[in-house]
C-alpha cells in the first residue's frame, strides 16, 4: 500500500497535527498557495513534495510550475491551483487536484477522482481544517481518506481577548485607509489573518469586534 499526502492553502503554517498525519507518506503533493518556501522545506523532510504555485505565492515561487501532470505508483495526476484554470480534456488522468476556495471537496467521475483537500493552514472563517490521503493498492486501485483537524480554541492557546485588540486594531487602520500589507506589519499579524479581518469587516457594516470574532469561529 502506497500512501501520498495531499494538501494545499497551508498559506504559511504547517500545523504540528498535519505534520504527523503526513507521516508515513511516500510523497506529498500540495495544492498551491504556500505562501513560504519554509513550508516545502518542512515537508520535504517528510516526503519528496511536489508543488503548484498558488495565487498567493510570490516571487520566491516564480520557478514552481502552475500545474502537474505525473504519475505515481500506476496512478495518473493531475494537480492545479483554481479549479478554473483545469483544462478541458483531462481524459486519462485519474485524479485530479486542486485548492483555492479553501473547501473540502470529493466527487467521483467513473475511476476519476476529482478532489480539493480544502486548507489545513490558518483557519478561514468556521470552515473545518482539513487534508486528504490517497491509498495506492495493487493494480492502481486507490481510495481516499478524508483527515479533519479538530478546531480547539483554548486548547491552541489562542487568546480571544487578545485577538480582540487585534481586530479592534485593524478596523482602526481600515477605516484609516491602510493596506493589509501595512496593517499585518504593524500589529506582527500574518497578511492572510489581517485580510480576513478587513474583509469581514468591509462586507459586513457595523459588524463589532465580537462579531468578526463569530464569523472567525473564535
Amino acid at each position: 500500500m502506497h500512501r501520498i499526502g495531499i494538501i494545499s492553502d497551508t498559506h504559511g503554517l504547517l500545523r504540528p497535527e498535519v505534520a504527523e498525519g503526513l507521516q508515513g507518506c511516500e510523497k506529498i503533493l500540495h495544492g498551491g498557495d504556500i505562501n513560504k518556501p519554509e513550508i516545502l522545506r518542512a515537508l520535504d523532510k517528510i516526503a519528496p513534495t511536489l508543488a503548484v504555485r498558488g495565487n498567493n505565492d510570490r516571487d520566491w515561487a516564480s520557478k514552481l510550475p502552475e500545474t502537474l501532470s505525473m504519475e505515481l505508483y500506476g496512478v495518473r495526476f493531475f494537480v492545479v491551483h483554481n479549479k478554473k484554470h483545469l483544462p478541458k480534456d483531462t481524459e486519462g488522468m485519474d485524479v485530479i487536484i486542486y485548492g483555492h476556495s479553501h473547501k473540502y471537496e470529493e466527487k467521483q467521475n467513473g475511476r476519476q477522482l476529482i478532489l480539493n483537500p480544502g486548507s489545513c493552514g490558518p483557519r478561514r472563517f468556521t470552515q473545518p481544517i482539513t487534508f486528504a490521503i490517497l491509498e495506492i493498492g495493487e493494480n492502481a486501485s486507490f481510495r481516499v481518506k478524508k483527515v479533519e483537524i479538530a478546531h480547539q480554541t483554548k486548547k491552541a492557546g489562542i487568546n480571544v481577548r487578545g485577538m480582540k485588540k487585534v481586530v479592534q486594531a485593524v478596523m482602526q487602520d481600515t477605516d484609516k485607509g491602510r493596506s493589509v500589507e501595512e496593517i499585518a506589519a504593524r500589529h506582527g499579524i500574518d497578511k492572510e489573518l489581517a485580510k480576513q479581518i478587513c474583509r469581514l469587516y468591509l462586507t459586513h457594516p457595523g459588524v463589532s469586534a465580537d462579531g468578526i470574532l463569530g464569523k472567525m469561529g473564535l
